[in-house]
Order: C-alpha cells, then structure tokens, then sequence
C-alpha cells in the first residue's frame, strides 16, 4: 500500500522546478508564480474550491533549502560530539557543506478523498477539468510543462514531479467531501434550531 494513503485519503505532494530566467518585465518566473497566487488569497474563493474532493490544499514557493545541523547519530557524528568539547574547530569541521537548490519550486500539496484506491488520475484529472486556465497560468512557468495539453499529459507531468508524502490532515472523518460537507450544514442547521427553539 502506499506510504500517500491513509483510509479514504491521499496526501499529494508536488514539487515543480520553476524556470530560472526572466520573464515580462523583467520579473523572475518565481515573482510571477508568488503573483499569481497572492492574487488568489484576494478573490471571493480560490481556484481550488472547485476542484473536486479536495480536503485541503497549500500552495508555495520554496526558494531555497538550509542545514542547519549536524548529521544524525552515527557513529562518526557521536565522536565529533565527543571531540568537540575539546575543539570548537573540530565541532565545525565536522558540519555539512553547504548544498541549495539549483532552482526555486512550486509546492503543491493536498490532502482529499480519494476513495479506498486512492485515485490519484481521477483527482488529477478533476482538477485539470475544474481549473484548467489558473493550472496553465501557475505551472507554465515550470520546466517541463510546456508539453502539457491535456488531461492525460498534465496527470503524467504531475506524477514526474510527486513526492512520497509522510503526513496526513487529520481533520478528515474518510468521508467524502460531499459527505462532509452536508454533515457540517446539518450541524449548523440543528444548532440554529436548538438555539432558536430553547425554552
């Protein structure tokens, strides 16, 4: 079973390496990206509202990744820890060098129903059939999306830039979105009436 299902859900995490050059105006296509999604925190609802079964989503750009410590508890780095109350200088020659990326990213990730099967292309496909125009507008700054122009092409580019996820938005009951939805309206529902109806 894969390590991306958890019952009913599925944890999707994508990282898309974004164009190194500039694009109109001068701007970076990371600035352009960034843009772009900003301008979705400032509409009524995101383009992701209409994507079917999605618990929750998160988008971002990852400029760069930093190390910060030492490596784990191997026996080399036990011994450094040992020699370094002797010498700060063997303390830091033990520490990594220091490694980035060759590009920003695009990170997508989103937890949501995908059923006992885990239907990621059925997800996918959702999506592109739901947003299309937004999916062009974020990820054709990426490499490697220019040969995206269907469904079938932009499931295939995704899974190209999936990762295996670990961690899971426990706010899910497994059911469906649908199914969650109604609940949380009858919810609200039933406590207008109780409060509207106390003696």
């Amino acid at each position: 079973m894969s390590s991306n299902i958890s019952g009913n859900a599925y944890a999707l995490t994508i990282l898309s390496p974004i164009k190194n050059e500039r694009a109109q105006d001068e701007l970076s296509c990371a600035d352009l990206v960034r843009d772009k999604l900003q301008q979705w925190n400032f509409a009524h609802n995101s383009p992701m509202a209409l994507v079917p079964n999605t618990y929750l989503c998160r988008f971002f750009v990852l400029d760069d990744v930093y190390t910060e410590s030492l490596p784990g508890a191997d026996l080399r780095s036990l011994f450094s820890d040992v020699l370094s109350i002797l010498s700060s200088a063997i303390r830091r020659s033990q520490l990594p060098k220091e490694d980035h990326l060759k590009s920003q990213y695009l990170v997508f990730s989103s937890n949501f129903y995908g059923g006992p099967t885990g239907d990621l292309d059925g997800y996918l496909r959702g999506m592109w059939n739901a947003i299309e125009q937004p999916i062009r507008d974020i990820w054709g700054h990426c490499y490697g999306f220019a040969q995206v122009n269907d469904a079938d092409s932009f499931i295939t580019y995704m899974k190209k830039c999936q990762l295996d996820a670990a961690l899971f938005f426990v706010g899910s009951n497994d059911e469906s979105l649908a199914e969650q939805l109604k609940a949380l309206y009858l919810k609200q529902e039933f406590s207008k009436f109780a409060s509207a109806n106390q003696a």
